[in-house]
């Protein structure tokens, strides 16, 4: 006697075409290409997740380079300058700071460039 599934298979078709609702053409009618697209987006999002992370750091830099460098130093120096005057804000909160406040950007630069004279 084979066992065919019956609700369970059922349950589980129909949580898949439940998630891949809007899916362009047969990805979100047809079972087995529901659920290949819904497989490739779970990688997908899984993979971006980090990637996100990495992507924004990236801003960040780049926007506290920016920043540092109208005041006349790199983003190196302005990194070390504060490392070395025991200044621990993160590279979020520095570049929060460099694009919304930019009198104390202008005054952590300051801190930065004493270590280095």
């Amino acid at each position: 006697m084979r066992v065919k599934g019956g609700t369970r298979r059922r349950y589980r078709h129909r949580k898949i075409l439940r998630q891949t609702k809007g899916y362009w053409g047969t990805r979100h009618t047809l079972f087995r290409r529901a659920n290949e697209a819904w497989l490739k987006a779970q990688w997908y999002a899984y993979r971006d997740r980090r990637n996100r992370k990495r992507d924004l750091r990236r801003l960040w830099i780049t926007r506290i380079n920016a920043a540092a460098r109208t005041h006349g130093l790199s983003y190196s120096q302005f990194v070390h300058g504060l490392r070395t005057a025991g200044v621990e804000l993160d590279r979020k909160m520095l570049a929060d700071l460099a694009v919304r406040d930019v009198a104390a950007f202008a005054e952590l630069a300051e801190v930065a460039r004493a270590p280095l004279n």
